[in-house]
This record gives C-alpha cells, structure tokens and sequence, in this order.
C-alpha cells in the first residue's frame, strides 16, 4: 500500500510545489483524517471539516512562522496542526498528555497565540503586527474568523482599531451561517445580503479577468480597479460599500472557500496590498465532506465521539444540563415572566426544547456574554424573570456587566453556570474553576451549587422566587455522581451529615459524591469523619458557619480555585467568630487545569475518592499526634 501524501509532510514548506491534483488529494486525506480522530477522541468536527481548503491554501500562500496565524476560538485548527508537524502525534488530540484541541504555544513555534474563546483573534492579530513592525519584521499576520464570532464586540473593537492602522494584516471572514448554534442578528442577515449580490461579484469578476489580458497596463489597471470598487459597488448596487469599507479594510468577496485555487489567488491579491489592511469574505460549508456533519452541524461541532459509518454520536445518560432544562421549562408553564436567554449556546445548554415550546419567551443574543447580562438586567427591571444560561468560562466576560448592570440594582436575574468545575478535554481556557470565587466578590449575590438531579429543580426555584436579587445556580457537565444510601437530597441551603467525629470533612457539588466515597471507606476502618455539605455557598448559611465551629479540624474540598475561593470564605469566618482549630484546603491551588478526563483531573488534584480518604486520614492523624 502506497504511503498516503499527508503522512509525508513534516512542515507547511512541504506542500508549496504539489500539483493541483495533489493538493485535491491531500484535501480528502485530511478530511478522513480528522473523522477518524474525532470519532474516537472527541472534538470540534464540522467547523475544522469547512476550513480545510482555506489552511492548505495559507500555508501554500504564507510562510508560517514567519507569517503568523489566528484562529478565531481556535477549535478550527486541526488541518494547521497536521501541517505543521504535528502529524505524527495527532492521534493523541486532546488525550491526557497529549496535543491540545486548541492553539498553544507551548506546543508549536507555529501557534503564536492561545485560543479557546470567541472574538479576540482580530485584536491578537493587530498586536502581532504591531510588534512585527515594531521589530522590522516584514511578516503577514492573518486572522481567522467566523461569522459566528462577528457576534461578538469585541470583534468590533478590534476592526475599528485595526482599519485605522497600516499593518500587514489579512482578516478572513469564514462565513458558514453557523456558530455553535444558528447565527442571529443584524450581523448574519448583513452577511446573507453580501452573498446574494451575485450580480456585483459577476460584474468584478468579467471586468478583473479582461484588464489582466490587457498587454502591460492590465495588471496596474487592475490594481487601481480593486482600490477604485466602491464606486462599481455604486453603480451596481445603488448603495455604499460594505462596512468593513466604511472601516477602512480592503474588502474581498465573497469567495468560495472550497475552492483551493481561487483561494490562493485571492489570498496572493491580499497580500499585494502591503501595508492596508484586508478583509476577506470566504462562504464555507461548516461539515464539508462528511454528510452527517453537514446535514447536523450544531451535533458535531463539539461531540464526544461517533460511529463514522452511521454518524450517530455516542449518547452518554442524563446530565445536570437535561435537568435545569427540564426544570426550566415546567416554571415558564406555571409562569409567562421566566425567560431564558443563551449567547449563542441553545443546544450547549440544552435549552433546544424550551425555545420551541416558548419561542416568545426565547432569546439568543449571539456570542455576546457581556450584552446577554445587561439585557437581562433590562428585563428583570421591567418584570420579567430571565434566566441566562452561560458556561462557567464564557460568564467571566460579563463580570462587570453583572456588577453594575444586575447586583448594585439588586435586580432578580438568574444565571444558570453551566459546565461548572473540571470539564475535560478542552482544557485551560474551558475549565469552569473560577466562577465561584470571581462571583464571590460580588454584593447581593447568591449562589446554590447542586450536587444532585433531584436538588437542581429546588435550587432554581429557590434563586428564581425565594430571592429577590441577582443569583447563581451553578452545575457540572455530566451526570451526577455517588448518592449514599438514605441521603434525601432535597436542595437544603446546607447538610450535616455524622454521629460526632471531632473531624468535619465540608464541600459542595458534584464531588460531594467521592467525598461520601471516601467517609464511606474511612468508617470502614473505624476511623469516621463528619460531612458539611453546602448548597448554599454565597453567602454562606450562619447555621453552617456555627456548626463547624464545634470541630477542632476541618478539612475543606473544592473543585475551584482556591484563592478567594469558598473554603477561605469558610474559614475567614470561623476566625472572625473566635474559632482556633486547624483548617485544610483541598482545591486548585493558583494553576491553570490541562486537558484530561474530567476523573483524571480530579484524582491529581486529590478531589477523587482516594484523594480525599488519603487527606482526612493524614489530618487526622497529624491532630491525634499534635494532642
């Protein structure tokens, strides 16, 4: 058997003399290569199906490192990876130890920037350039960027900033009418109106091929004609040009971003404009070459794994994302103010079932964390009861908004933190450690953290009608995990659990269950310890605080960061009250959490059941020799 062509290439110089009849092979090479992966690894499919074109064609037209690459969000990036010579150990994307499903550094002189959330590769882009012409480097910067990420502002704020600038920067607008769910906006029908001016884009095309026949003067007269097109866009139109002209980019497009050819031509023609900025507008389509993923796209953007032959996904059980979705959409039956609003995440956050059924009352804003908050402070003001549903790492972008937009008004808005704690293969920019003690800080706040199905329905009613301000309801991805036998877990601001040990092992969520694990193996061996379990964790219930208080050793676990996290909460105020017992804390201790299954990021933290007998055991130990 003959060796396949990508599995000769060691780095992007290797590709730049194939034929065309080359390059369409290596294409459908990379295609099978990336279903194959992702069927048993899991991974973002159909948005790296749609780019495969456009990367071989930048690496053909650029020279990576020199040139440098953006990829918007980054989950794009898996034809880069395998030409960049990472070919080899691509069978380990996103294993324990193995490549990152994202851009990183760390692994690659070709990765200039980390990526792992939406609309920032414009304003990375602008930097880089920045330095390069700050350091004499005559290198090209190229940004990466769906329609989806147009959603975004932040993407504004950099094409405000980068139209304005003279650096060599390409900005490539991958527009497949696809985020993660369906695009919404202004934005996307903006878009939908470029791609259907065909009349326009025939008309340039004629014009362009027929001044480049003309002998000596046709190139220069066609330079002149792309710099001069928005008066044809006039005459043909009858309007202005396109935003991103009004901005200051030299707009290309739409171009068809299947088309490894025209894209290397179009690419070329960029670059010829030096030191003016570009914008080039690519139509994709986000699955291409697989039919499962093309025909349900929103199922294999991200997705955990699937038969190739069938395209069915390997369906896991119930997860705390099905239950508030449940729950969520049995309280807008009884009740016409619940709303709920996603940026973007409607499958994500399982809320599909509640926008067809209270389509009304349904609101997705777009990859637009930060407007999602104040637009539910808006509503709250006027009546309503909206329940935003954000993942734990995307909410971090709408801090302030959720300070001074929902908490000093005091203002009744639900925020339902999806994909709380240790979340897995994604990685850094996922993990969702930091919700806890970044919303902490923040006044007038509650936050309830169910460590079971059966409190999930209990704890938002609590947040959406038993408290008049801002509140959190925060969960795992996944299912539950062990529920001892006789635990009744009925949603309680807090759980003691124990027959008066002198040591109280205290903690919320999901690894409630491995600590039950742990107690369980410990009595086993004569050696109990009494459990804490918060529900309530901002603020924490006085009871609680006055309970613990009669341990001499406390030992607290958090799936969190630990600095400003709920267990230095705790044991701030034990001190405050007089209490002078010893204090242990077991949570993630001012680190970034890589890629790896959600169990085995909790055993090296020591949140798994043997980490944590392992660390009551030793406290408890250290006080008996201590007294």
């Amino acid at each position: 058997m003959s060796e396949s062509l990508l599995d000769t290439i060691n780095s992007p110089a290797d590709i730049k003399n194939y034929s065309r009849e080359q390059i369409d092979t290596l294409c459908a090479e990379i295609r099978e290569r990336l279903i194959e992966t992702v069927s048993l690894n899991g991974g973002h499919l159909a948005s790296n199906l749609g780019v495969v074109e456009l990367t071989v064609a930048m690496h053909r037209v650029f020279d990576s490192p020199h040139d440098q690459f953006v990829f918007d969000v980054g989950h794009q990036c898996y034809t880069h990876k395998l030409l960049t010579g990472r070919r080899e150990w691509f069978s380990t994307l996103r294993t324990e130890g193995g490549m990152s499903g994202f851009p990183k550094p760390s692994e690659s002189i070709h990765d200039p920037m980390i990526a792992g959330h939406s609309s920032v590769s414009i304003s990375a882009a602008s930097g880089l350039a920045a330095a390069k012409k700050l350091n004499g480097d005559d290198g090209y910067v190229v940004a990466v960027i769906g329609d989806g990420a147009l959603t975004g502002g932040m993407a504004y704020e950099g094409l405000n900033n980068l139209g304005r600038m003279h650096e060599r920067v390409i900005v490539i607008l991958n527009d497949n009418k696809m985020s993660i769910s369906k695009n919404v906006g202004s934005m996307a029908r903006y878009l939908a109106g470029i791609r259907t001016r065909r009349g326009y884009i025939r008309v340039k095309t004629k014009i362009s091929k027929a001044l480049q026949r003309v002998p000596f003067l046709g190139e220069k007269i066609n330079n002149i004609f792309f710099r001069s097109k928005k008066a044809l866009k006039g005459a043909i139109l009858h309007r202005r040009g396109t935003i991103f002209e009004d901005m200051g980019f030299l707009y290309i497009g739409p171009v068809d971003g299947h088309n490894e050819k025209l894209l290397e031509r179009t690419l070329n023609v960029a670059k010829s404009m030096n030191n003016r900025p570009v914008l080039i507008h690519i139509c994709t389509v986000k699955g291409k070459g697989y039919e499962p993923a093309e025909l349900k796209p929103k199922v294999f953007h991200g997705i955990s794994g699937f038969d190739i032959d069938s395209g069915e996904p390997k369906h896991g059980s119930t997860t705390f994302s099905d239950v508030f979705a449940e729950s969520l959409c049995q309280f807008a039956a009884e009740d016409e103010t619940v709303c709920a609003v996603t940026a973007a995440m409607k499958s994500g956050t399982a809320l599909s079932e509640f926008a067809s059924t209270y389509r009304r009352r349904f609101f997705d804003v777009g990859i637009a964390e930060g407007h999602a908050v104040t637009f539910c402070a808006g509503m709250a003001a006027n009546g309503m009861k909206p329940v935003f549903a954000v993942y734990s790492s995307f909410l971090q972008r709408g801090y302030d908004q959720l300070i001074h937009d929902v908490a000093i008004q005091n203002l009744n808005v639900t925020f339902a933190v999806d994909r709380a704690g240790i979340v897995g293969e994604d990685g850094e920019t996922h993990q969702g450690v930091f919700d806890t003690a970044m919303l902490g800080t923040i006044p007038n706040i509650h936050i309830y953290c169910p460590a079971y199905f059966s409190e999930m329905k209990t704890m938002l009613h609590k947040s959406m009608y038993e408290y008049s301000g801002a509140s959190v309801v925060r969960y795992p991805r996944g299912a539950e995990k062990y529920k001892p036998d006789g635990f009744d877990a009925e949603g309680n601001d807090y759980d003691l659990l124990g027959r008066g040990s002198d040591t109280l092992a205290v903690t919320y969520g999901r690894i409630f269950g491995n600590l039950c694990l742990a107690a369980k193996k410990l009595s086993q061996e004569n050696t109990p310890v009494d459990l804490l379990k918060l529900g309530l964790v901002k603020p924490i219930p006085p009871d609680a605080v006055r309970k613990a208080s009669a341990y001499n050793n406390i030992i607290f676990f958090e799936e969190g960061i630990k600095h400003g996290g709920v267990g230095e909460n705790l044991c701030a105020l034990l001190c405050e009250s007089g209490w002078n017992g010893q204090f242990t804390i077991r949570a993630v201790d001012d680190r970034f959490i890589p890629h790896a299954s959600v169990d085995s990021s909790l055993a090296k933290l020591g949140l798994d059941p043997d980490g944590m007998y392992d660390t009551i055991y030793k406290s408890k130990r250290k006080e008996s020799i201590e007294r």
